[in-house]
């Protein structure tokens, strides 16, 4: 085992100052798990709240605190000391298998109550986890929510054996981190004790824009990256770390890069398809010096529109299921060049307002329907009014269209009909859509629509046929507009100002507008006896930026043993062409045994399930995805995590009763939903409370409570006692969204002047569908110019007044400078498109007079001269 000397690593002060190494997002979250992570570089004291780890709370401890006596007790958790962490990381491609063996200390001079918690992030599912001390070892074990528990005769119920729950109550209202967490309570930790925490998770990696697959090693197994603090105090931290990693994929490891120093790779294959290194080992002491994590780039040979890495499955599960048969891992990545802003543009746009928007927002409907490129499709549905759109079915995008549509837009909501955005969703997707048109829906809500589980799984039901790009204006409605988004790869964005609103909308229609991979489809050649099947389905388009892991399991026995290799066909069209990428793959994979590959694909089945059994189509659905939790370890919505909790035998006891088993409880252990609070306090008011007092009051607040609960659930147990059938399960994305995360309209102010937005409107509600405008009276009142002035000064050269016409208003435009760019941007884009269309020659002469005649300085360059 070579190592390595530590280095200091470069600090990140703003989430861009490293596109590649410090970027912290991972692509789009799922509707089943939706974890919310905070956009902002956080320097506050709560720093120590992201890596979170292994929590204490200790009622005579000296950290400075604040209780608060009432409703609620509250006692600060600290975070125990780490000793040592050797984490194994196992990469094939774009997914990771993690193993982690943490050893805590405890400290301090008295017990602590300790509570381990593990904060997930986007598309990582943890699928083990044990603790250990000298006293007792915890196990987490999934089960069905309407199973007893395991063990009947041995586990004694959750609240009879252990306290804790108060602790996870606390964590998911109080902490500052927002999303969501595993946690499990271990016990109670004595002085100098240690415990052992063994972690196993999988996650899918994201993809570069050079093809690399960017790992970033969790803040909990390295916390020495993230501030432990509490009350303003820095905590110093003395521990080891021992990372090792080995790589995989059938193209070669051609290179690794990382933001710490490297011991070299170690290849095991002669063709570098395998890669072993022991990253990392070092030992940490001292107060941290940075607020980074530790970030790992894979670059793999060739990097292509597709790739395939096959899986092995499980020698002792059954042939056929879902862990038995091999995996193919494919990652669909086409290159997709960037789009010349202003040009014809293919795909289908559709706006679902609701009558508040109709209301206060005609202006940010003006300047979309405005921005919107030639060669598009369009239609508009005023939900909460009628489920039917202003045209049946989606028109071409052109002048006469865009004017009819307006015409038809209904001003204000004051007759409300009995139509809701459920119905209207359900009649587009009813609607055909535009040959090799991408489809994408702009969702604006002012508040909880009614529906929302079926919402919800509406629209993942037809997830792979479309993008969400949703708006909320209240936070009620936060939870629902994120997870329609981020399921379906779109983006999400609540505006809590009215001057903002046209601005966070374009944003977004900005990303929109990025030139898509249509009709993607995928073809497999095999030996006879064998099929493949996609799991979740292959998505119709791919935008430029996106890339897409699906997941393809190889079922049945080859006829033919001869053949040791399988063929794999990527077809879309790009800008009208045909295009087409054919890969091998081999039938008889490799591989490690750790299954990641099959546990990411049974999370992405399951979150196919979940939608067919919240629509009612029986109880198949649920027990299937109840059988692939169970199976793969990896949690759905209708599994739940306990913790087992079994003393440890000491070694000298031989009496007889020693052959007895040891009494097995349950103990508090769950995923749960942090809120993501940001109130504190850098120095809160210290209170000290005499300990025998505290403990007596607390045990009475929590006696209360389960006083309390016990009475609040007697309607629901006699329910229960009927053997009623148990309410649908609720998506945990909608269950709290914190509106700072949505980045489009949180993190970036502008400018904003009523007057001046007024002007811009009135110039775009006269500019025409291709991008130019008319001379006319009315423009001239805009540019304040007179009327027959612009006439006169109309350049000789100049044969069509529409040019003079549109010259002016882009130099108009460009007066302002930044403000109106950031709002018309798209509109100057295809006007500028148009007059290159029409007269290049013109427009130096153009530009010329404009400049003297509005007093602007405006450069050729706007012009793309």
């Amino acid at each position: 085992m070579l190592g390595v000397e530590s280095r200091p690593l470069q600090c990140r002060d703003t989430p861009g100052d490293n596109p590649v190494l410090m970027n912290r997002d991972s692509g789009p979250l799922g509707l089943l798990w939706l974890y919310m992570k905070n956009l902002l570089v956080c320097r506050s004291p709560e720093m120590w709240h992201q890596s979170f780890g292994l929590l204490g709370k200790s009622y005579a401890h000296d950290t400075t605190g604040s209780f608060f006596l009432g409703k609620w007790l509250r006692v600060p958790l600290y975070p125990v000391s780490l000793c040592s962490a050797v984490v194994d990381v196992a990469i094939q491609d774009y997914v990771a298998d993690v193993a982690a063996e943490l050893i805590y200390q405890n400290k301090s001079q008295t017990s602590t109550e300790v509570l381990f918690v593990f904060p997930l992030g986007p598309h990582m599912a943890i699928y083990s986890f044990q603790a250990r001390s000298e006293d007792a070892k915890v196990h987490a074990v999934l089960q069905d929510e309407l199973s007893v528990p395991p063990c009947p005769s041995q586990v004694q119920q959750p609240h009879e054996a252990t306290g804790g729950w108060e602790n996870l109550e606390y964590l998911r209202d109080q902490s500052e981190y927002p999303g969501e967490a595993f946690a499990c309570f271990l016990g109670t930790l004595s002085p100098g004790r240690e415990v052992v925490v063994t972690l196993r998770y999988v996650q899918e990696l994201p993809r570069e824009p050079d093809g690399a697959a960017r790992f970033v090693l969790s803040p909990t197994l390295n916390p020495y990256g993230t501030l432990y603090v509490w009350n303003c105090r820095t905590s110093k931290l003395h521990y080891s770390l021992l990372l090792t990693a080995s790589l995989q994929s059938p193209r070669g490891v051609v290179n690794v890069q990382a933001n710490f120093a490297l011991t070299p790779l170690i290849y095991t294959a002669q063709d570098h398809s395998t890669a072993q290194a022991p990253l990392l080992q070092v030992s940490l002491a001292g107060s941290p010096q940075c607020h980074h994590d530790l970030e790992l780039l894979v670059y793999y040979g060739d990097p292509t529109a597709v790739s395939a890495v096959v899986e092995k499955g499980d020698p002792e599960a059954p042939p056929g299921s879902l862990l038995g048969d091999p995996m193919v891992l494919v990652t669909l990545a086409p290159s997709i060049p960037e789009a010349v802003p202003g040009q014809r543009q293919s795909g289908e746009f559709i706006f679902l307002l609701n009558t508040t928007f109709l209301e206060h927002a005609q202006d940010s409907l003006l300047f979309l329907l405005k921005s919107l490129p030639l060669g598009c499709y369009f239609n508009i549905y005023c939900y909460e009014e009628t489920s039917v759109g202003i045209y049946s079915q989606s028109v071409e995008y052109t002048q006469d269209n865009l004017t009819e549509a307006m015409r038809r837009i209904p001003s204000t909501g004051s007759s409300l009909g009995d139509s809701n955005l459920l119905e209207t969703l359900r009649s587009v997707y009813n609607t055909p859509r535009p040959h090799r048109h991408p489809r994408q829906l702009f969702i604006f809500m002012a508040g909880l629509p009614p529906d929302v589980e079926a919402i919800a799984a509406e629209v993942c039901r037809h997830r792979n046929s479309h993008r969400c790009f949703s708006f909320c204006f209240s936070e009620d409605s936060a939870a629902l507009a994120m997870a329609l988004a981020k399921e379906t790869g779109g983006e999400a964005a609540y505006v809590s100002s009215d001057s903002r609103r046209s601005f966070v909308v374009l944003k977004c229609l900005k990303q929109a507008l990025k030139p898509a991979a249509e009709g993607v489809s995928l073809s497999w050649t095999l030996p006879r006896g064998l099929e493949v099947e996609v799991l979740g389905g292959t998505p119709q388009s791919i935008f430029q930026g996106q890339h897409n892991l699906l997941y393809a399991q190889i079922h049945g026995q080859a006829q033919d043993t001869t053949v040791a290799k399988g063929v794999m066909t990527l077809q879309y069209s790009l800008d009208g062409q045909d295009v087409t990428y054919t890969i091998e793959f081999p039938l008889c994979p490799q591989g490690d045994g750790r299954l990641a590959g099959h546990r990411l694909a049974a999370r992405c089945l399951m979150k196919r399930l979940l939608p067919e059994s919240v629509s009612g189509s029986g109880e198949e659905p649920r027990h299937r995805a109840v059988e692939i939790s169970l199976t793969s370890g990896i949690i759905c919505p209708f599994t739940s995590y306990v913790g087992v909790r079994t003393p440890q035998r000491v070694t000298w006891y031989q009496r007889p009763l020693a052959l007895l088993p040891p009494r097995q409880s349950l103990i508090p252990c769950q995923i749960v939903e942090l809120r993501g609070s940001r109130i504190s306090s850098c120095y809160p008011k210290s209170i000290w409370v005499p300990p025998g007092w505290l403990t007596a009051v607390r045990a009475s607040w929590l006696a209360l409570r389960q006083l309390t609960h016990d009475i609040a659930a007697l309607p629901q147990r006699r329910a229960c006692s009927k053997a009623c059938k148990p309410p649908p399960p609720l998506f945990s994305s909608l269950k709290y969204v914190d509106p700072m995360e949505f980045g489009l309209c949180s993190s970036t102010l502008w400018r904003w002047c009523p007057e001046a937005a007024a002007k811009c409107q009135e110039l775009v509600a006269l500019q025409n569908a291709d991008g130019s405008w008319a001379l006319s009276s009315g423009l001239a009142s805009v540019l304040e110019v007179d009327e027959d002035e612009i006439k006169g000064k109309m350049p000789d050269e100049v044969m069509e007044p529409s040019i003079w016409a549109t010259v002016m208003a882009v130099t108009w435009l460009h007066r302002h400078d930044e403000y109106y760019q950031d709002l018309c941007e798209l509109l100057e884009a295809k006007a500028v498109t148009w007059l290159c269309s029409q007269a290049v020659s013109q427009l130096d002469k153009c530009l010329e007079t404009a400049n003297t005649l509005l007093g602007s300085s405006v450069k050729p360059s706007v012009f793309r001269l």
